[in-house]
């Protein structure tokens, strides 16, 4: 009895273990391996477009600040949240109003491989953007000397740009070769790039939409509004001659360090009511033993009874903000200061220098902790407000001083 019970208990395992492989076939039956639609569920799951943009606007612009020439550019870059599905993308391009736009469209590796090809060709296009510089700055020069001086440059330069392109080797010459030919072989631009460039017709707000439409056919929509600004001249960095007081460091390579720094009337600007008010020159006469000057071999030196003065006019761009910076350098045999000054164009003496009306902004450094002749960087930040000019005095007091390696540049 006991071993019939066995035998029918085995048999209804075997049933069991049958129904149950029967229902698993019948259960694997019903999935499908096509993501992202599992088994019998719906695929609830579109995609949900978004993009990523960078402008890339280039313009140029003749002396008086006119644009010749602007490319209103933006990269664009499409994604979603679909990392799986397949998916489909169409741009749209829509002025203010909503009127459809047909814009230029650029394709994304064109800006790619003009770099690449920049680069094989380094010191070529070096030696270019300094031919495009000069041709820019000789007729907005007004001064006959420095056009001179400019046009025998621009003439070596143009000399040294066909040495420079007759050397380059045969290798160089292929790269570029190869470059240029993958550029004639770009695809055209479309709206439904994932990446594209797009120029716009110039300075505006414009609609870019983005439709995204996965494998199952299921799409979003997203769209911004992209504002495209007046392209701008870059602001010139002015010029400060003699900055580090050096022989010969005039445009025309001559000057004795401190041409430039010389008071338009000594009666008038002495803060000892007359005399001589040009600064001295200190010069290392050993270079490269103790300790250097911030830059060349001389410096401004101002005598300790306060009688010298730098003074300098340069040309700036109203409205825009600079950053002056100096070194100075002190005896420690006795207190003393050395003043700083951004004035304004219309001080015309050293009274109107110390009103405060006038004073653009200044900085004052001292002595004090310092150590003897040792030389120490300064700033100084300014706003040109609405002037065209402004000038750069120093005067020190009570102990003999020293400044050197001027620089300034454009804050941005």
């Amino acid at each position: 009895m006991a071993t019939k019970n066995k035998r029918i208990m085995k048999t209804n395992m075997s049933r069991l273990r049958l129904f149950s492989l029967a229902v698993l076939l019948t259960l694997c039956a019903c999935v499908s391996d096509d993501l992202a639609d599992v088994g019998d569920l719906e695929d609830i799951t579109g995609p949900t477009p978004f993009y990523n943009f960078s402008e890339i606007t280039s313009a140029e612009f003749d002396c008086e600040d006119n644009e010749l020439s602007a490319n209103y550019q933006f990269n664009f870059q499409a994604g979603s949240n679909l990392a799986v599905n397949g998916t489909k993308y169409l741009w749209s391009v829509t002025d203010s109003n909503g009127s459809s736009l047909n814009v230029p469209l650029i394709n994304k590796d064109l800006p790619i491989l003009k770099l690449l090809i920049d680069a094989e060709l380094t010191d070529v296009r070096a030696i270019e953007e300094d031919i495009a510089d000069l041709e820019f700055k000789i007729p907005c020069e007004d001064d006959p000397a420095r056009v001179v001086v400019m046009e025998a440059e621009l003439a070596t330069l143009e000399q040294a740009l066909i040495d420079a392109q007759n050397a380059l080797s045969d290798e160089v010459l292929q790269n570029v070769a190869d470059l240029e030919a993958q550029i004639l072989a770009l695809v055209p631009a479309t709206l439904e790039d994932q990446e594209l460039i797009i120029e716009f017709p110039g300075p505006g707000t414009y609609n870019v939409g983005l439709t995204v439409t996965d494998n199952l056919g299921k799409s979003d929509v997203t769209e911004r509004t992209i504002t495209v600004n007046q392209a701008v001249p870059t602001i010139p960095v002015p010029e400060i001659a003699e900055a580090s007081f050096e022989d010969n460091s005039l445009f025309d390579g001559t000057g004795d360090g401190r041409d430039s720094w010389r008071v338009p009337s000594n009666s008038a600007w002495s803060p000892l009511g007359g005399g001589t008010t040009v600064i001295q020159i200190n010069t290392d006469t050993s270079p490269g033993v103790g300790a250097d000057l911030p830059d060349g071999v001389q410096a401004a030196k101002f005598p300790p009874d306060g009688a010298r003065v730098a003074y300098q006019e340069i040309e700036v761009t109203p409205g825009a903000e600079y950053v002056l910076t100096y070194f100075s350098a002190f005896e420690e045999d006795a207190p003393g200061q050395m003043k700083v000054s951004i004035l304004s164009p219309n001080t015309s003496n050293f009274a109107e220098a110390q009103l405060e009306e006038n004073i653009i902004a200044f900085r004052v450094d001292t002595n004090a902790g310092r150590v003897d002749n040792v030389f120490q960087q300064h700033s100084i930040t300014f706003e040109a407000g609405e002037n065209e000019s402004v000038i750069i005095f120093a005067n020190n007091s009570g102990v003999e001083a020293r400044l050197d390696a001027f620089n300034i540049i454009v804050r941005q």
